[in-house]
């Protein structure tokens, strides 16, 4: 029942980032110093992806790269941060869910441990039960082995005899 559930949630946060990462990529654009930060990360993150395509294909990589127009700019790295967060969001969802999965196999390891423990502890008991019986039927065949089979025979009938002999009295 609380597994649906908390997927459920997982989902509903999934869902509602999205909306709150669209409202913090406007605030970004909007916000003057934040937006020239986020131009100049823009600028980088550009250079950087456009060297890595040139080396992949073969191309020259000491060539100028000419930079973004500011609104190209602040839209990449407005979409980067909407991105980053819905990211975030969903890597926390993750975490959380194998957080919360690995408690439960742990209760469940643990439980299982308990239950061995028990039938452990029972298969001690009658491990020491068997080994008292073992040495009783030994005993008893010591003394048959003693009296001899005429002796076992022997104090039958006398228990025998001594019930007739009480019964006319």
């Amino acid at each position: 029942m609380v597994l649906p559930l908390l997927k459920l949630g997982t989902l509903a946060l999934k869902t509602l980032s999205k909306p709150v990462a669209s409202r913090l990529k406007k605030q970004a654009a909007i916000h003057p110093r934040f937006r020239q930060l986020i131009v100049d990360m823009a600028q980088v993150n550009h250079r950087f992806t456009t060297q890595m395509q040139r080396r992949i294909y073969g191309h020259a990589t000491d060539v100028e790269i000419r930079p973004l127009n500011e609104e190209k700019a602040v839209q990449a790295a407005v979409d980067l941060i909407g991105e980053l967060f819905v990211f975030s969001v969903a890597g926390v969802a993750v975490i959380l869910e194998v957080q919360r999965s690995s408690r439960s196999e742990a209760r469940k390891e643990e439980l299982r441990k308990q239950e061995f423990e028990a039938m452990r502890q029972r298969d001690e008991e009658l491990e020491k039960k068997l080994e008292f019986l073992r040495q009783k039927v030994e005993e008893l065949e010591q003394l048959a082995k003693g009296r001899g089979l005429g002796g076992i025979f022997h104090i039958r009938q006398n228990n025998l005899e001594a019930g007739k002999a009480a019964k006319p009295a």
